[in-house]
């Protein structure tokens, strides 16, 4: 069998966007071909979707332009929206105050990708950026395959390479909230992470510090209200594929997050704000309706030679893999 493919809207530009249904076990996904984004994710015996999305395409171009894509060429933040590479300055449009968010504007978030392959439980999507574009050199190809696994896991591998020396990190940004809620309050988190990055007045990163420093240590599990405002980089341990984070709500769904990333981006989603499109469950989302588990390289790179190097060199391909498994308490 294939995946089923339609229709899903058209951009302020005249582009056609696609939505792809994936399924297998208890897990069925959709994925728009804007910004390779995880729209919909839903658990079988669960009446409620897992992920924040809309069903409409407008609420994606204006209100929700990061929620459940890819994020890149430069995920997080970057200094100045500025970066020099063998001599050649390489100047982005600011999205962030005097910095760069996302990359912006030009990010491949904000980008319809095309369908490269697709069966009924996988989908590869393909972005190619040519030379100058999203204010980087190289052309880059970029890829996102998600995939689904019985019987209830979902992998997320992002590819990349580039012809010229370039800045590459992606990551998947989306939001999670495992009861169908307005909000995570009925939610713990923990996070395998022994040190976070704090961030200065402009939210750029720190050098990092002993997780107790910044009163978020998550190596066992806290409930989300009680965490002070969050919006860091935490530097997992370990390294190759390894448990990174659980997420367990108060309906008993739990989320299992393993990557192979040296860093996940933690958001408590405090200025969330659809309105007026509505989210899945009807109406628009507002603060805390989703907390984002974001796996990167460490945001700011290129000012910090002691972080995981964001750069890419020609030949030689950049990976990340992330799994998401998910589990549900039977019903006493």
């Amino acid at each position: 069998m294939t995946s089923t493919i339609r229709r899903f809207g058209t951009t302020s530009l005249g582009q056609t966007v696609e939505v792809i249904t994936l399924r297998a076990g208890e897990v069925t996904a959709r994925v728009l071909t804007l910004g390779a984004t995880l729209q919909d994710l839903r658990l079988a015996g669960t009446p409620w979707p897992l992920v924040l999305g809309s069903d409409l395409l407008g609420a994606y171009e204006q209100r929700l332009h990061w929620c459940g894509a890819v994020v890149g060429p430069v995920a997080n933040r970057l200094f100045r929206a500025q970066v020099t590479l063998e001599g050649q300055l390489w100047q982005a449009e600011p999205n962030d105050g005097a910095n760069l968010l996302h990359s912006g504007a030009e990010g491949i978030s904000q980008q319809v990708w095309t369908i490269e392959d697709a069966s009924e439980a996988a989908v590869v999507l393909r972005l190619a950026l040519p030379h100058g574009a999203a204010a980087l050199p190289g052309n880059r190809v970029i890829r996102a395959r998600f995939a689904l696994r019985p019987p209830a896991t979902l992998e997320i591998t992002l590819s990349a390479e580039s012809d010229a020396l370039t800045l590459m990190n992606l990551a998947h940004h989306p939001y999670w909230n495992l009861d169908g809620t307005a909000t995570t309050a009925g939610h713990r988190l923990s996070v395998a992470a022994d040190h976070v990055l704090p961030t200065d007045a402009e939210n750029l990163p720190l050098p990092p510090v002993p997780v107790e420093d910044l009163d978020l240590d998550l190596r066992r599990p806290r409930a989300l209200p009680d965490l002070p405002p969050v919006d860091h980089n935490f530097c997992l341990s370990g390294t190759g594929m390894r448990p990174a984070a659980r997420l367990s709500g108060a309906k008993g769904v739990t989320l299992d997050l393993h990557t192979d990333a040296p860093g996940l981006q933690v958001y408590d989603g405090r200025a969330l704000n659809s309105g007026p499109f509505p989210g899945l469950m009807g109406a628009p989302y507002a603060a805390h309706a989703g907390v984002a588990l974001e796996p990167q390289l460490w945001p700011d790179a290129p000012r910090h030679d002691d972080f995981p190097s964001i750069l890419l060199a020609p030949a030689t391909p950049w990976r990340q893999r992330n799994l998401v498994h998910l589990t549900r308490a039977p019903a006493e």
